[in-house]
């Protein structure tokens, strides 16, 4: 243990199939927080369950509100009440915006906005009698400097990041903080899927013809150091930070 306060408590983390949100979840878990993982594809999850037994694995797709209910319902059930909920599911489709088809711009917000929306909605609800709580929406820097190539993604992320603020500001008064972890670049398949054969090598460099900077610490975020940053806004360490917007992003955005 660590000592971060959170141990014994539930939690429940979307997108933890692979990535950020499994490196979220298991890092809870080495916390002694009691886990929902949820995620559409149950692979990921049924092995996170097998390599940490005390995770309960959930499949859900986080654009049904139906189905997010169905798997707070369910954690809340088998677990207890949930004291923290952390907001990883994302998806990424890139393109130029006047290339873009309808579908995938469609997709990015039903994940990236309306799921968020689901998740924390149905655990504000059960949260607000309780009088605590914490929610964590794990956005990306691209939600505060624009991205060539990636028009509904960065907006999509802008959205789900200033719903989280106002939900903090609605939240407060319940004593339930909500705040926001902004990766640049990790290590993760969504990262990958966009290296050429050069690797990370020209996402560290930058791109002056994209007008991107690279990143000044010289290095690719791995999905735990993204999972530090969650533990400590979740945990009572961070009790007087609500409202906050943390980039993680080895100052690749300048914090423009």
């Amino acid at each position: 243990m660590t000592g971060f306060g959170l141990a014994g408590t539930v939690a429940l983390v979307t997108g933890a199939g692979q990535g950020i949100g499994r490196a979220v979840a298991c890092a809870l878990a080495g916390e002694g927080v009691r886990v929902a993982a949820a995620d559409r594809s149950s692979d990921g999850v049924q092995q996170l369950a097998q390599e940490y037994p005390g995770i309960l694995p959930q499949v859900a797709d986080v654009t049904s509100a139906e189905q997010v209910e169905a798997v707070v319902d369910a954690t809340e059930k088998f677990l207890g009440p949930i004291d923290l909920l952390v907001n990883v599911a994302g998806v990424l489709h890139t393109g130029d915006v006047v290339n873009f088809n309808d579908d995938n711009w469609q997709d990015t917000f039903a994940v990236n906005v309306t799921g968020v929306f689901h998740a924390s909605r149905a655990v504000a609800r059960r949260m607000v009698p309780r009088g605590s709580g914490a929610i964590v929406t794990v956005s990306s820097n691209a939600a505060g400097v624009p991205r060539a190539g990636m028009a509904a993604y960065a907006a999509s992320k802008a959205a789900s990041t200033m719903f989280t603020k106002s939900l903090g500001l609605e939240l407060a008064p319940y004593g339930i903080r909500c705040n926001v972890v902004a990766p640049g670049s990790t290590d993760t398949p969504m990262q990958r899927a966009l290296w050429t054969e050069s690797g990370p090598a020209p996402v560290i460099a930058g791109d002056p013809a994209t007008f991107r900077a690279g990143i000044p610490l010289g290095r690719i975020a791995t999905p735990e150091d993204i999972a530090d940053a969650v533990i400590f806004l979740a945990s009572p360490r961070a009790r007087h930070i609500t409202m906050h917007d943390l980039y993680v992003d080895g100052g690749a955005t300048l914090r423009a």
